[in-house]
């Protein structure tokens, strides 16, 4: 799996556990829609950081909470260049 794979699909794993729509999240983490659009549909190949700090922000977790999860612990996770 790719990682934008993998931060795409714990993005879309913690809004299905919170029962969050895209558009809700863009408004709760102060993002464009697009930019959530664009992460969920696998448009961007590489969210930012400071996105990805933005969303955990709005999900009120932390970066650690974030990343520690199974999918990233995929021996065969690869990155885009």
């Amino acid at each position: 799996m790719k990682l934008e794979e993998a931060i795409t699909k714990r993005i879309y794993d913690l809004c299905n556990e919170r029962d969050i729509v895209p558009n809700k999240l863009a408004n709760m983490a102060g993002l464009p829609s697009a930019t959530i659009r664009c992460i969920f549909y696998g448009k961007s190949k590489n969210p930012g950081t400071r996105t990805i700090l933005d969303i955990c922000q709005a999900l009120n977790i932390t970066i650690y909470d974030f990343f520690n999860d199974p999918v990233f612990k995929d021996s065969e996770l690869e990155g885009t260049y």
